[in-house]
Formats: structure tokens, sequence, C-alpha cells
């Protein structure tokens, strides 16, 4: 995720004052920063409401940012403290979202699992279950091996490019990046042991 130079023109065309070159960026960064909180938060209106406020913040801050700044890894940074926050202020005040994807949605914008056939209904009640155990696993991990994991798997970013968005050197990303995965590991086994219904 290098500094792209469409991203630096349009820096400079926002810091001199055209407004136009905000929606060239929202064009250009949107669906990644929206398809990264919903993959982080499992909600999607929570995800389009960090998506649009990583935005307004980047307006906001717009003559701060030196004309070499990486917008790619501010937009990702700053949505991952967004959504840190979320996710805080959801644990404590805890509802069943209306707007949920079904987990089995194959369009969702996060979706872990696109399928390219329909599994006979044995092999999908399984693939569902394996599914939502991986995303309450993923959704268990702390902010900072979550946010490494679901950039480097889902996003496809390189160990300098998160590390470039998280402020850690590479070998910290690596080192978070295993972590992530003992600790995912762990608890995809507890919760395949876990009785069904256990969590009522």
């Amino acid at each position: 995720m290098p500094t792209s130079p469409n991203d630096t023109a349009d820096l400079h065309a926002l810091q001199a004052g055209d407004e136009r070159a905000l929606d060239r960026l929202i064009a250009r960064w949107e669906r990644p920063v929206f398809a990264f909180a919903w993959r982080y938060l499992r909600h999607e209106a929570d995800a389009r409401d960090v998506a649009v406020e990583s935005f307004v913040r980047l307006y906001q801050q717009r003559n701060r940012l030196r004309p070499d700044s990486n917008l790619a890894a501010w937009l990702f940074t700053t949505a991952a403290n967004l959504c840190r926050n979320h996710h805080r202020w959801r644990r404590r005040h805890p509802a069943v979202p209306l707007d949920a994807p079904c987990a089995d949605d194959a369009h969702a914008p996060g979706a872990f699992v696109a399928a390219d056939h329909a599994p006979a209904p044995d092999d999908a009640l399984l693939e569902k279950e394996a599914r939502a155990t991986l995303e309450q696993a993923i959704a268990s991990l702390p902010h900072d091996l979550r946010t490494v994991l679901l950039l480097h798997h889902f996003e496809h970013l390189s160990y300098r490019e998160i590390g470039a968005i998280t402020g850690c050197r590479e070998r910290g990303v690596e080192t978070r990046l295993y972590r992530a995965r003992q600790l995912l590991r762990t608890a995809v086994e507890r919760l395949m042991r876990e009785p069904a219904g256990s969590e009522l």
C-alpha cells in the first residue's frame, strides 16, 4: 500500500480548497475502509458510521497532514481506532442489530467465505456453524491482534503496510500475527467443544 500519486495529488488539491478532491478520495477508499470496519464490527450501520467518520476526520485534519502522507495508511489507522471505540461502546451497550447481515449471505461486503455453489443441506449447516465459530473467535481477539489479522488475511496487506497502519515494526507485525493465529486456534477449539446453546 505505497503512497499513490493520485492520493498525493488529491490531498494537495483538498488542502488548496478543492472539495471535489474529497469526493475522489471517498470514491477510491470508501469500499476498502467500510469492508475492514464491517469485518471488525460485524455490524453494517456501525461500519458505515466508521467509514463516514474516517472521511470526516480526514477533512477536518487535512491541513495537518504532510504532503507526502500515506493516506491509505492514515485512513486504515483512523478506521481501526474508530472500530475499537465502537466495539467498546457496543460491549457496554449490547443490542441486537436489526440490519445485521445473515451469516450465510455471500453478498455481504465482508463475508469471510464466498460460496461458488449451493452445498448440500448438511454441508451448508456445517459451513454456517464453522463460519459463525470463526467470526466469534475473531471477535474475541484483542484489538491490536484482530486489526493485524484482518489487514493481513482479508485486506491482503504486507507486514510493512500493516506496520505503517499500526505503528509497529515488521517484526512486531509478524509477532502479533503469530499470536493472533495461536489465540484464534485456541478460541475456535474452545468454541467447538462448547455444547450448543451454552451461551444462552
